[in-house]
């Protein structure tokens, strides 16, 4: 099998870190990454899937895979391991280890709503984390914060809304996003959230189940912060199965007033969506903005 220039240094750089020899003897484009380019590749010996994405920006990539080794420190729930990342031929490209996934059953997802409150149960020294990384392709600035509601509102909801002016989204959804700034500290009057970890883009297409019948997550964008940011994304875009939301209850039991906060984790998401992909994004991001502050009073 003769291998074009990219595929000739991703394999000696698979060759170096593993200390073994790997040669690519089938490889296989799959579907299922908007932003990135997916593959597995083989030397039916070893499985290895591999993203790639067309220009630079290695530190995307880096930043992934010490947001996969760190949620893989905890202890607590399944992701693959990241064995490389590099550039080559004009494009970036991550290593992972390979798992088959299948069909994920409401069992499953039982076992990953009691995993995931254990990974929230791990408290963090600050909000943030100890870099940047991406939420898709879009930059998610972190750094240190003592203060939560300073922390999203600065380097969440405020980097959004500044990000999507940019991109041409002015008018009511920056008066919106204005106002609800001012006011935002107001949604979390008597809520205190501890540093947990996160997965930091938990939607149903980041989390399966490995045919062995293990949960497993993946595709992070990892960073410290209020456990209800990771809860509020499981029920954007189809969201995840009753038992997974009473497993993680019976770890961990949500605090008051969850709901409108839920909103407020999401409009973030819906933000990121409008700025990648425009649409009709922009149309929710306003309605949400209404809701939250006609809730505001």
């Amino acid at each position: 099998m003769k291998l074009e220039p990219f595929w000739t240094s991703l394999e000696a750089h698979i060759n170096v870190v593993t200390d073994s020899p790997f040669t690519i003897r089938q490889r296989r484009s799959l579907s299922g990454g908007c932003i990135n380019r997916a593959w597995k590749i083989s030397d039916h010996r070893r499985d290895y899937f591999v993203k790639t994405h067309a220009g630079s920006g290695l530190a995307m990539f880096a930043a992934e895979a010490e947001g996969l080794a760190e949620l893989a420190a905890s202890q607590t729930v399944r992701v693959p391991h990241p064995v490389c990342w590099g550039n080559a031929a004009d494009q970036i490209y991550l290593v992972l280890e390979y798992l088959p996934l299948g069909e994920a059953d409401e069992r499953a997802m039982e076992i990953l709503g009691r995993q995931l409150a254990l990974l929230h149960r791990q408290p963090q020294p600050y909000f943030g984390w100890r870099r940047d990384n991406t939420i898709g392709s879009t930059p998610q600035p972190n750094g240190r914060y003592a203060n939560w509601t300073e922390f999203w509102r600065e380097q969440r909801l405020g980097f959004q809304l500044a990000l999507a002016a940019r991109n041409g989204y002015g008018a009511a959804l920056q008066r919106q996003g204005e106002a609800l700034l001012i006011r935002f500290a107001h949604l979390f009057a008597g809520y205190q959230p501890i540093p947990s970890l996160l997965h930091g883009d938990l939607w149903g297409g980041n989390a399966g189940c490995t045919t062995a019948g293990e949960p497993v997550i993946f595709d992070p964008a990892v960073y410290y912060g209020d456990r209800e940011a990771d809860l509020a994304m499981t029920a954007l875009f189809g969201g995840f199965p009753a038992r997974f939301y009473a497993a993680y209850r019976e770890v961990w039991p949500l605090d008051a007033g969850f709901r409108q906060r839920r909103m407020v984790y999401n409009l973030y998401h819906i933000l990121n969506h409008l700025n990648l992909f425009g649409g009709g994004y922009c149309a929710q991001a306003e309605q949400m903005m209404d809701q939250l502050l006609a809730e505001l009073g």
